[in-house]
Formats: structure tokens, C-alpha cells, sequence
């Protein structure tokens, strides 16, 4: 190890002394700030371990020299050296400036951290810390040990279903029957649970694979004399593609074929999906019935106290989603303008559960005194409509199968059985898509946890 001392004006200076003599290599012992400038010791051919070994000798012998001299009596030998660190009271302290660093690590922008910019002219040599467990460690263990617990919980609580699911099987043949056709249905578990605890437990039916269909029946409800003939004010609302204009004519043609057209007539409020007013006249035109057009709930109430004579008026709403922001904005529109119509909730047949869930919870606060169920037609499976109808009660007063106007629309409490019947045509040639676990999970739990 070659060590070499240099003194400059600053630091940087002595650096720069230090790279053109000793290279990039060198090693920084030492700094410290004298009267005459800057004083740093550097070395090259370096060796870290036999240097802090020295380091710690000469502290040991510099103790032992300013401790009080005591004469030792005879026989007794000399106590050894303490070479190991002192407590942080009494630092060990280098004979040397700040603690060694490489020449290229000062170079580093990142070099050195802050601390040790503020670092004192004689550096501190750190007191070894004790062992200890890292922190790390022990929270993987127990983490690992949490995950594990976790496992085994659901591990237990799925044997507990299966077990459960099979125990009502043996109980319960004919519930659990019930809850196995019904599923095959697409209906929701909670609706297929609530239905199931319905059934009786001796039928007089031939064929006991229609009590679902006849328990769907007994719970589904649907408005019996609702019907354009009584006249007075609707409005269907609903998302964007639901199939709203196409069902305001099929209420107008049905009416104009029974009572003529004269005391009917038509508004559109819908002034953001392009076309839509245009579809609605087209209809209006077709049927000879007057359309009107209101973009707010003023003009809304305006329109609705001039066509007051008219014995029935159909409101066309626009199409929008749940999420979007301008629903609210729609929908107090038509509670400050049509407070007084009757509100039709158009809920199509072959959307998702949950996208029929965040439907009808949106459209809530208009209170639909009924709905519509549209594009029958067009659904793989009718269980998520007829669950949604079922949870929420919401009546059905209308059918809509098709594209005919007005061909395609029925009464619900005319069609009621069809649709009962079209749901469990729609999933009888399906191929099993349920198995065990599906039981176990939604049917066996609730009853373990009853």
C-alpha cells in the first residue's frame, strides 16, 4: 500500500491532485481542514481488512497509555488489551480524517449521501450493532404462517359445504331438486334459495320437474290490465340500446289500430343519440299521430299541458347508462316535467346479471311502476332477467319478442306462462355447465352457516 499526503486550497483541488498522481483507483484515508487548506491522505494498492486492523491496535494501545498506572502484584498476570469497539458514549475514533472512501465513488453525483457532506473533520468509527432477527424475515414467517391459516380455512369451510350440500341432498331430496333445476334456469343462487324453501314437500303435480317452473309463476309478478287502451301519460326509460323508440311504436300502432289516432300523441326528449327523433317521426308519420319535441323539464311540462285533451301521450326518453353523468340530469328532467306519467323501466333480456342489477338501481329513483322486458328474442337465457324482476319485484307489463311492429309485443299477464316455459326451453338442450362445487358453494354454505 503506498499512502501519499497532499494538501490543496479545497477539496476539489486535492482531488484533482489525487487522480493526476495516484489515478482513479485511489483510495481517500483521510480529510481534514488545516490553516493552511485542505489536507487529504490517499493510498493506492489499498487493503481494507489490514488497515482497519491497524486502526483498531492503535486505539487499543492509545487507551491503554492514558489509563492510570497501577503497580501489578506479584503472581497476578497483566489483564489483555480490549480491542473490542467502546459503547457509543465513548466513540473509537481513527487516527486518521473521514472514514476511507474510493476516489471514483466521490466522483458519483450520487456520492456522498447527505449526512455525510456535514461529516466532522475526525470521523467516528461505528461500534459494531448486535445480532438481531431481521424484521424482513420474521414478517415472511408470518405472513407465510397467515397464508397457510387462511388455506386451511377455506380448505375446512369448502369439506363443510360439500358436506352440508350432500347432507340436503339425503334430508332433502326434493329442495335440493329444486335448487338443481333452477340453476339449470340461470336463476341467481339467492333467488333459486328463496324459491327453493318454497316448495312443497308432497306435490300433486305428474311430473315433479315443473314445481320450479310453477314456483317462478307463483312469485313473478306482472300488471294485469296495464295496457295503452287505458290512455294517460307513459314514459319508458332505460339504457342506450334497450329498445325504447322501437317499443313507444309498438304502443302507438297498438293503440291506432284500436282507437285510432286522433287522441294520441308522441314526445321525444331524446336530443343526443343522433337519429333517434328521426325514428320517432318516422313512426309518428306512419301512424298519423302527431310528435313533439322537448329538450328540458320546462319545455317537458309545457308540452304535456298542451296535449292534455289527448287521451294518450308516450314519452320517448334518452338512451342512457347507468354510469354516465348525465343520467341524474335526464331523469329530474322528467320527474319536473311528467310527474304525473306512469314510468316503464325497459330492461333488456339478454344483458348480464350485474349489467340488469346496475339498470334497475339507476333508474330507481324515477320509481318505474312497471317494466318491459325487450329483446326476448335475442337471449341465450332468460334466468338473470327473471331473477332481477324477482328480486327487486318489479311488476313486467310487456313482452318484447321481435322487431314487428306491433306484432311483437304481448301483455305480460297474457304471456307469463311463455315466458316461464321459453326460460326452461332456452336452458334444456344446454349442455351442463354446473358442477359440485357450484352447489356446495352457494347452497351448502348457507345452510352450514344457518
Amino acid at each position: 500500500m503506498k499512502i501519499k499526503r497532499y494538501m490543496a486550497a479545497s477539496m476539489r483541488a486535492a482531488l484533482d491532485q489525487v487522480r493526476a498522481e495516484q489515478g482513479a483507483d485511489a483510495v481517500i484515508l483521510s480529510s481534514r481542514r488545516l490553516e493552511e487548506g485542505i489536507e487529504v491522505i490517499a493510498a493506492v494498492e489499498y487493503d481494507e481488512a489490514l488497515f482497519a486492523d491497524a486502526t483498531l491496535k492503535r486505539a487499543a494501545t492509545a487507551e491503554i497509555a492514558d489509563a492510570p498506572h497501577a503497580p501489578a502484584e506479584p503472581g497476578i498476570a497483566a489483564a489483555p488489551l480490549r480491542t473490542q469497539a467502546p459503547k457509543e458514549s465513548a466513540p473509537l475514533q481513527a487516527p486518521l480524517g473521514i472514514e476511507w472512501v474510493k476516489l471514483t465513488d466521490l466522483e458519483n453525483p450520487a456520492y456522498p449521501p447527505p449526512e455525510r457532506v456535514q461529516a466532522p473533520a475526525t470521523a467516528v468509527m461505528p461500534a459494531p450493532a448486535p445480532a438481531r432477527i431481521s424484521a424482513p424475515a420474521s414478517d415472511n414467517g408470518y405472513l407465510a404462517t397467515q397464508r397457510e391459516v387462511k388455506d386451511l380455512r377455506e380448505l375446512l369451510q369448502g369439506e363443510l359445504a360439500h358436506m352440508s350440500w350432500n347432507d340436503k341432498r339425503l334430508r332433502d331430496p326434493q329442495q335440493a331438486r329444486v335448487l338443481e333445476q333452477l340453476t339449470a334456469m340461470d336463476i341467481a343462487p339467492d333467488i333459486a334459495m328463496s324459491l327453493a324453501a318454497l316448495a312443497p314437500q308432497c306435490t300433486g303435480l305428474k311430473d315433479p320437474a315443473h314445481i320450479p317452473l310453477a314456483l317462478i309463476l307463483k312469485q313473478l309478478q306482472v300488471v294485469d290490465k296495464l295496457s295503452p287502451v287505458n290512455g294517460g301519460v307513459i314514459a319508458l326509460v332505460g339504457p342506450t340500446g334497450a329498445g325504447k323508440t322501437t317499443t313507444i311504436a309498438k304502443l302507438a300502432a297498438r293503440w291506432s289500430m284500436e282507437h285510432g289516432s286522433q287522441d294520441l300523441a308522441l314526445v321525444s326528449t331524446d336530443g343526443y343519440r343522433i337519429g333517434a327523433r328521426e325514428q320517432l317521426m318516422t313512426y309518428a308519420r306512419m301512424l298519423g299521430a302527431p310528435m313533439h319535441v322537448a329538450n328540458s323539464g320546462k319545455e317537458l311540462a309545457e308540452v304535456l299541458e298542451r296535449l292534455k285533451t289527448k287521451k294518450l301521450v308516450l314519452i320517448d326518453t334518452a338512451g342512457m347508462g347507468p354510469r354516465d353523468v348525465r343520467l341524474s340530469e335526464q331523469l329530474a328532467a322528467l320527474q319536473l316535467g311528467a310527474a304525473r306519467a306512469s314510468v316503464l323501466l325497459a330492461l333488456p333480456a339478454h344483458s348480464e346479471p350485474h349489467a340488469l342489477e346496475e339498470i334497475v338501481r339507476s333508474f330507481a329513483k324515477v320509481s318505474p311502476a312497471a317494466c318491459v322486458l325487450t329483446k326476448v328474442d335475442e337471449a341465450a337465457s332468460l334466468g338473470a332477467v327473471i331473477s332481477t324482476a324477482l328480486r327487486h319485484k318489479l311488476r313486467i307489463a310487456y313482452l318484447c319478442n321481435g322487431q314487428r311492429v306491433p306484432e311483437d309485443l304481448h301483455a305480460a299477464h297474457e304471456r307469463r306462462v311463455w315466458l316461464v316455459r321459453a326460460a326452461h326451453k332456452l336452458k334444456e338442450n344446454a349442455p351442463q355447465r354446473v358442477d359440485e362445487g357450484y352447489f356446495a358453494r352457494n347452497f351448502g354454505r348457507a345452510t352450514a352457516h344457518a
